[in-house]
């Protein structure tokens, strides 16, 4: 029997995205019916990605799991109509996307490879950076992707503290948890890379008092979610010269609108929300996988708890 496969997300990634699918359902072996238009009543399986034109999931009564394409749920996680299990995307190419786009933007901060390259006074300063293993990293957030942007920097000599809500262990790595661990993590840290996901717990994290635990000249990275930091408490922090830099890569609006101040500020850089992405050709694996669990009666991988949000 086919297996009815509803793929809802934005309409511009279908032709990306369906033979990627079609050839990891054959692969597995699953007589599958794949389409952008199936009744909902008739839907076995929901992919799907917040900018989609699914909001309702109450007609999709025979849906066994609603399988995000992003990492982040917290546009469909308050969704009332959802009752069907949910799981988030864990790929890898996800993982290697946001550890190759971290570990340069750590070690172009590390190295103050900006002074070099933007250098229209042509001026010498003969100022070597320290080695890595006298810079501390804090790592906020040590899920799949903190985990494996942890690996590289430790690889690299870079003393790196983790910090999660509950405790992990990762090799290498000083794994911190709960609050006083989170002021452990922050008081001397050089570079800090938020990777949190966006709950009402996450959101203002990172604000003025923990600015101020940051060694002077710190620079923030982040490329996990806007509200995680206090925008505000940023700019003072940046102003006052206490930090030396912030590289945002998410923003509470996205696009980030012409006229906030993130764009003109001179401690400010701002990329376009593009640290990583979900690949298709990946991203099948994982979709697939998890359609193979659903119809053999195993459970989901990165389901998703509605308690903590993620």
């Amino acid at each position: 029997m086919s297996v009815n496969i509803l793929f809802a997300g934005h309409s511009d990634r279908w032709p990306e995205y369906q033979p990627h699918l079609q050839e990891a359902l054959d692969a597995a072996g699953i007589a599958s019916n794949l389409a952008c238009d199936i009744a909902p009543e008739e839907v076995d399986y929901v992919i799907y990605a917040p900018n989609g034109p699914i909001e309702d999931f109450s007609p999709f009564t025979r849906a066994k799991a609603v399988l995000n394409l992003w990492a982040g749920v917290e546009r469909i996680i308050s969704n009332e109509t959802l009752t069907q299990p949910l799981t988030r995307m864990v790929d890898a190419g996800l993982r290697e996307g946001m550890r190759e786009w971290v570990t340069g933007h750590v070690l172009r901060h590390h190295l103050g490879m900006d002074a070099h390259i933007v250098n229209p006074e042509r001026e010498w300063h003969h100022v070597p950076a320290p080695l890595a293993r006298h810079r501390p990293v804090t790592i906020l957030g040590l899920g799949e992707l903190g985990q494996a942007c942890a690996e590289p920097l430790v690889s690299l000599g870079f003393p790196v503290t983790g910090w999660s809500r509950s405790q992990k262990e990762a090799p290498g790595v000083r794994c911190l948890a709960g609050d006083a661990g989170l002021t452990e993590a922050l008081t001397g840290a050089e570079i800090v890379v938020l990777l949190l996901p966006q709950t009402p717990a996450t959101e203002n994290l990172l604000d003025a008092e923990r600015l101020a635990l940051l060694a002077p000249g710190a620079v923030v990275i982040n490329p996990g979610r806007g509200p995680l930091i206090d925008d505000e408490a940023l700019l003072a922090a940046l102003d006052s010269g206490h930090l030396g830099h912030a590289t945002l890569d998410v923003f509470r609006v996205e696009p980030l609108p012409e006229d906030h101040p993130f764009w003109s500020h001179p401690k400010v850089t701002v990329t376009p929300h593009i640290a990583s992405e979900t690949r298709a050709d990946t991203a099948a694996e994982v979709i697939v996988e998890n359609i193979r669990r659903g119809e053999a009666g195993e459970p989901f991988l990165h389901l998703v708890d509605r308690k903590t949000g993620y």
